[in-house]
């Protein structure tokens, strides 16, 4: 894409999405999110009633005197985006390719976080980590994420979660409100979610095209692997070679549920002939009960 394409399809999904964000979604976002974390505050001196639990042991030895931990309610919150950028999501039948869907969701999440003055970051990935850009502020940060995900991928082949989740746990230190954006067409996952959700409050989105879920029976096909670029000719009128299809696709589903179930964090399921807005506000009216 052109770096004139570029900024045009930017300006466009600012003003689609930040519209929706000021509108819609930043009242929302603050009642399922803001509050959920404690930061210390100060140290004051132990009263009757103080909960054990929060003396500060290291000030009770120093001064001689007992001294609980006080703590607030986190008013500023970091939100991170873990984006998928494989070939996979150039891929859609309906409305939009998923990976318009991607850009679009993540725009919107973005601008709702920073109208609450959150800090916005991203970690960008396929096979390997492509681009890190730390939590910021400001609508010119934001802007430079969209650009990002608007950015080629015909080199991004393989989808490698294990690594981005690795590499989440490793850069960002601070608990963190974490969406996680993609097909989910991958696997081997679990125990980095796993460690990932220990710390921050982890949010799998996954999208997908309704044309996905079966091979239709429609004879040969030219079919191109997105990922790694190998075209092979498949018969699709083979009913076994249909169900091979199928089962591989719902073991990456199953795999998903599996893997957000056993970690206890939260999922948004979107097909790209859906509604986003109505889906994401029932997920934050879910999360601010």
């Amino acid at each position: 894409m052109e770096t004139s394409d570029i900024l045009k399809k930017v300006r466009q999904i600012e003003i689609k999405t930040k519209g929706l964000s000021k509108h819609i979604f930043s009242g929302e976002y603050q009642s399922a999110f803001k509050g959920r974390g404690m930061s210390f505050s100060e140290v004051r001196d132990y009263q009757y009633g103080d909960d054990v639990r929060n003396i500060d042991w290291n000030v009770t030895a120093r001064t001689g005197d007992p001294f609980v931990k006080v703590f607030e309610e986190e008013r500023e919150l970091t939100l991170m985006l873990v984006v998928d950028l494989s070939r996979s999501a150039l891929f859609g039948t309906v409305n939009q390719f998923k990976n318009e869907l991607i850009t679009e969701i993540c725009a919107v999440l973005a601008f709702s976080a920073i109208q609450n003055n959150d800090k916005v970051g991203a970690i960008l990935f396929a096979e390997n980590v492509k681009k890190y850009i730390p939590p910021k502020k400001g609508k010119k940060h934001i802007l430079r994420i969209i650009r990002e995900l608007l950015d080629d991928r015909s080199e991004a082949k393989g989808t490698d979660l294990k690594k981005a989740l690795g590499y989440l746990s490793n850069v960002q230190k601070k608990k963190a409100i974490v969406f996680v954006v993609s097909d989910f067409l991958t696997e081997d996952y679990l125990d980095d979610l796993r460690l990932a959700n220990k710390r921050h409050d982890m949010i799998g989105i996954r999208i997908y095209d309704q044309r996905e879920e079966a091979l239709p029976n429609v004879g040969l096909i030219r079919a191109e692997d997105a990922e790694t670029g190998v075209v092979k000719i498949i018969d699709s009128a083979s009913k076994k070679v249909r169900d091979m299809y199928n089962a591989w696709y719902l073991d990456h589903i199953e795999y998903f549920k599996t893997c957000f179930n056993q970690s206890k964090a939260d999922t948004i399921n979107i097909r790209t002939d859906e509604d986003y807005v109505k889906l994401l506000m029932k997920f934050f009216k879910k999360r601010a009960h």
